[in-house]
């Protein structure tokens, strides 16, 4: 981390949040990651985690749209995010707190051997019969992971992809599992007292470059093939589970 002015500081901000608004909007991912590893070169990461609340929760609920699709892949889904929102306050109560960089970095080895496993060509689909008990399992999981860790991609990415979703369907698809994690998790660390407002003047600011960055990335996803989303998405994860390895 480097000494900035205030102005040079909140430039590199709006561009840091514009450039993982872009990665979100095309792959459906990544904006708290990407946000924070780049934050981290001129800010203290407490900094940077409160700047993350507005554009992360915003951001995840305009992954929602299209609104007009939302209530048949909700339905579907209404298992696993019940199971997250237990798994995440039930966690939270149980661990007290994160389990640290190597839970985080474990993560990380997870999600790049899921990518290359992906960008090889390995297809897993879930029959109806299978995704009706399993996804409350996924949720729970991945509801508990979210507490130890603040990721809530492992397992739920990985789950909602073996569900044979569209390249939309699956973006709206961990926008829901996405917002319901965030909201849970708000909810854990406020009844924990650990939920600072202080900086929200700050994050409500970054709104406007995260959701323009995540404008263009969802203009650019409709520009691309199955196969080419296919590939960045895989490769996003990758990257993602590069970072966390390496960073924890």
């Amino acid at each position: 981390m480097t000494e900035s002015s205030p102005l040079a500081v909140a430039l590199i901000a709006t561009a840091v949040f514009l450039l993982a608004g872009l990665i979100k909007g095309v792959v459906g991912l990544g904006l708290p990651t990407v946000a924070m590893a780049l934050l981290a070169l001129v800010m203290h990461p407490a900094q940077a985690a409160a700047l993350l609340i507005a554009p992360s929760l915003v951001t995840n609920l305009l992954q929602l749209r299209p609104l007009a699709t939302i209530g048949p892949l909700a339905r579907r889904l209404a298992p696993m995010q019940a199971g997250v929102v237990l798994g995440s306050l039930g966690g939270a109560m149980w661990l007290g707190g994160t389990m640290g960089p190597g839970a985080v970095a474990a993560l990380g080895g997870v999600l790049m051997v899921y990518a290359a496993w992906g960008l090889l060509g390995v297809r897993v689909t879930l029959s109806g019969r299978t995704e009706r008990w399993l996804g409350s399992v996924v949720g729970v999981i991945t509801g508990l992971v979210t507490a130890a860790t603040g990721v809530f991609v492992v397992p739920a990415v990985p789950y909602l992809q073996a569900l044979d979703l569209s390249k939309d369907e699956l973006v709206q698809a961990m926008g829901i599992s996405f917002t319901v994690s965030t909201a849970a998790l708000g909810v854990a660390l406020f009844a924990q007292g650990l939920y600072s407002t202080s900086a929200v003047a700050s994050s409500m600011l970054m709104l406007l470059p995260a959701v323009a960055g995540m404008a263009v990335g969802r203009w650019v996803r409709a520009l691309l093939s199955p196969a080419m989303f296919k590939a960045l998405f895989f490769l996003g994860l990758g990257l993602l589970g590069l970072y966390m390895a390496t960073k924890s």
